[in-house]
């Protein structure tokens, strides 16, 4: 059941298909200024993304709104007044073991670091799935077997038959698609809600005191913990099946919308 709309402190927001869209590649600027209407009624806004501050930074978006806080990399870590209050890395053993996965079925695979990720080649499955989201990719390099840096999330630029064949041989792992050939892989107890909680623990809100607004797979969880559960009107039907609300397409104003129907703005 959701909460009241007069409970909630702040907002929890994914970015791609969320808060920007791809097809003008934009942020709607009803949604910025619901955002600055959101910071003057003193609610807090987050963003909330599967990329790395990076690339969020790199996307060009905190030169269009200010972010109270960041939650990163599909909630393994969260960012708030530029320093990092959650960590949740990947284990060095899961890591090498996707290397060698990559190598043997010769598929694209990044590795996404706090502030970078690198990726070991690139071919027709990685151009597509960075078209789509206008997003480029790292300069490829060669991954060594055991890979001594610190890893919160894998990208594989596979397809479904080849995640079935990965998945059972990494621990404590599970994988969340975004693209016909590009999912996420991450630890099974990392996701959205964790990186949210960690900033709620942080300002001493609850749950019910936290609206999110997502539109893909990676933000079903998120969608459930928090008070008020928003699904984009471009949102996959399992994310819009779970929401307490649907609101109108991304490019339909559908984030503003969000907010006057629950009178935050």
């Amino acid at each position: 059941m959701a909460s009241d709309p007069k409970d909630i402190k702040i907002v929890f927001t994914d970015i791609d298909g969320t808060l920007f869209s791809h097809k003008t590649h934009q942020v709607p600027k009803s949604a910025i200024r619901a955002i600055e209407q959101l910071q003057r009624n003193g609610i807090k806004v987050f963003l909330c993304s599967g990329r790395n501050f990076y690339l969020i930074r790199k996307s060009g978006i905190l030169d269009i709104v200010r972010p109270d806080g960041m939650v990163t990399m599909n909630g393994s870590n969260a960012i708030i007044d530029g320093n990092i209050i959650y960590r949740y890395p990947i284990p060095s053993t899961v890591v090498d073991k996707m290397i060698m996965f990559a190598k043997r079925l010769k598929f694209g695979l990044t590795l996404i670091e706090e502030n970078e990720g690198h990726i070991n080649m690139i071919d027709e499955r990685v151009i597509s799935a960075h078209e789509k989201y206008g997003t480029r990719f790292p300069q490829p390099r060669t991954f060594p077997d055991h890979y001594d840096r610190v890893v919160y999330q894998m990208i594989a630029f596979c397809d479904e038959f080849e995640e079935s064949l990965i998945l059972p041989h990494l621990e404590n792992c599970k994988s969340a698609r975004w693209e016909e050939y590009a999912v996420d892989i991450m630890l099974k107890d990392s996701d959205k809600s964790k990186g949210i909680l960690s900033v709620l623990d942080y300002l001493g809100l609850k749950p019910e005191q936290a609206m999110s607004l997502g539109d893909n797979n990676n933000d079903m969880e998120m969608t459930v913990y928090t008070g008020i559960g928003v699904a984009m009107g471009n949102a996959t039907p399992g994310l819009k099946a779970i929401a307490d609300y649907v609101t109108a397409d991304i490019d339909d104003d559908g984030w503003a919308k969000a907010m006057e129907h629950y009178g935050l703005i």
